[in-house]
């Protein structure tokens, strides 16, 4: 990460604290977040007709924070391009450590009972499980989507209000801890990145998986946002499989 983006991260980070920002809100990682991409001179929680930005950089661009499906961003993103540019901040957690704490006492503090290595390790494929139910939200005019990779902590309490999953542990709150590179992708064409395959050549998903390395289900997935964005196109069928060629 540059010096510059250290510092606004450390400063956007020291906004958080001092705030107090906890995940009935939002999470800190969305606070940080929101607070860096929208930088010196810019508007947080931003009206803009009908709806509220996540923030308004002193240019002009809007800045939207999705941690999830970018599928409720639809209206919104199409709305704030009609005004100015539009960027989509998506974190992916390279790492997840989990805390898991006791429940606050009278005085508000609560004690650590356990921590531990989440076992999952987001890559930049994640991205298409935020674009597989809104797959065409990147050919909105003047949208830009930024993948950032990143560590995280979750914290957890157990007050027994969790699901039965988390044997009734709560999550409260997701910190970022590092920082580790930021992808941008403002058209079409830069998805290719996710095509590890000569122009003309033709590919199924079982090939995708296999080439790059990733399981068959997200290769379907990105196959099918792909193709929505006109990265790739369907040629014909092998045996049950769709044959795919990029363009």
């Amino acid at each position: 990460m540059s010096t510059r983006k250290k510092g606004l991260l450390a400063a956007a980070q020291k906004i958080v604290r001092k705030q107090h920002i906890g995940i009935m809100n939002e999470s800190s990682l969305h606070s940080v977040l929101k607070y860096q991409y929208t930088g010196p001179g810019g508007r947080t929680e931003a009206a803009a007709g009908e709806f509220v930005a996540d923030g308004i950089r002193s240019d002009g661009e809007y800045i939207e924070v999705q941690t999830g499906s970018f599928a409720p961003l639809v209206k919104k993103v199409k709305h704030f391009s009609s005004l100015g540019k539009v960027r989509i901040i998506h974190p992916i957690a390279v790492k997840k450590m989990i805390e898991v704490y006791k429940p606050a006492n009278k005085k508000g503090i609560s004690k650590l009972l356990y921590r531990r290595r989440s076992p999952l390790k987001g890559t930049p494929w994640n991205i298409f499980d935020a674009l597989v139910h809104a797959p065409l939200l990147p050919l909105i005019r003047g949208v830009t989507i930024e993948i950032v990779m990143v560590d995280i902590t979750e914290k957890r309490v157990k007050d027994g209000k969790g699901t039965w999953r988390r044997r009734g542990i709560s999550k409260k709150d997701r910190e970022l801890t590092a920082w580790h590179e930021s992808i941008h992708f403002k058209k079409p064409a830069d998805y290719l990145r996710f095509i590890p395959f000569k122009k003309g050549e033709k590919f199924t998903s079982t090939l995708l998986a296999q080439s790059a390395g990733i399981d068959k289900f997200t290769a379907r997935k990105a196959l099918y946002v792909l193709t929505k964005l006109k990265v790739v196109k369907r040629t014909g069928k092998k045996g049950n499989s769709w044959v795919y060629v990029r363009k």
